[in-house]
């Protein structure tokens, strides 16, 4: 079992920045790759952006040249940063771990028989 702990979203300007971070902890595979998830209200989850365990990473067009993933030496922490923040980035941000990647699912949180696993998500809101 993966547990997934977000922290450091809250409001900021546009244009301004933010830096989120997630902790794992428990067993993992080590086919289990790391990433995020942002859902809007009223919208989906959609893929933000993941590293997998040889360090390579992929984004989404929307948030290309914007954000970045890292990863602590342990690979245990998962940071994601934030630029030039725009209003429709507003949104929970999900820490997730994933054998198999979706750009969306209805919702980011973990169904009876996934082998994947979300966080509880953190607010981020972006004021103009």
């Amino acid at each position: 079992e993966v547990q997934l702990v977000e922290s450091g979203g809250g409001s900021v300007q546009t244009g301004g920045s933010q830096i989120v971070s997630c902790t794992r902890s428990g067993y993992s595979s080590d086919e289990l790759d790391m990433g995020w998830y942002r859902q809007a209200p009223g919208g989906e989850c959609e893929l933000v952006g993941k590293i997998d365990k040889d360090g390579d990473k992929y984004y989404s067009d929307s948030v290309n040249g914007r954000f970045s993933i890292s990863q602590d030496s342990t690979k245990n922490i998962m940071y994601l940063q934030m630029k030039n923040l725009q209003p429709e980035d507003t949104a929970v941000y999900y820490c997730a771990a994933q054998i198999f990647w979706s750009e969306t699912y209805p919702y980011c949180r973990r169904e009876p028989g996934d082998l994947g696993y979300f966080g509880q998500g953190t607010q981020v809101t972006i004021s103009s």
